[in-house]
């Protein structure tokens, strides 16, 4: 098992669109992956479960993965974040 804190810093946070391209990152692998924020942790492939933490600009979140790609993973969706969901700014 692995994790790294990374900060969301796109414009509208983890919401509706980055969400969706975080869960679909997610669900490219087969580990086990989790967000967690404030001490709540939710399984990073459902968009119920990442839209309830009402992640926002800012926010720091930790990203655990378990599995037999869970370094693959964790690099793919930390690289995710930090290009901002391909967000043009």
């Amino acid at each position: 098992m692995i994790s790294k804190e990374v900060v969301i810093q796109n414009q509208v946070g983890l919401h509706a669109r980055p969400a969706t391209f975080f869960i679909q990152k997610a669900n490219e692998f087969k580990s086990s992956i989790w967000v967690e924020k404030d001490q709540r942790k939710v399984n990073a492939k459902s968009l119920l479960g990442v839209l309830s933490l009402g992640i926002s600009r800012g926010t720091k979140v930790n990203i655990i993965v378990d599995g037999v790609d869970e370094e693959n993973a964790l690099k793919s969706l930390a690289n995710l974040i930090k290009s901002n969901f391909s967000e043009q700014q």
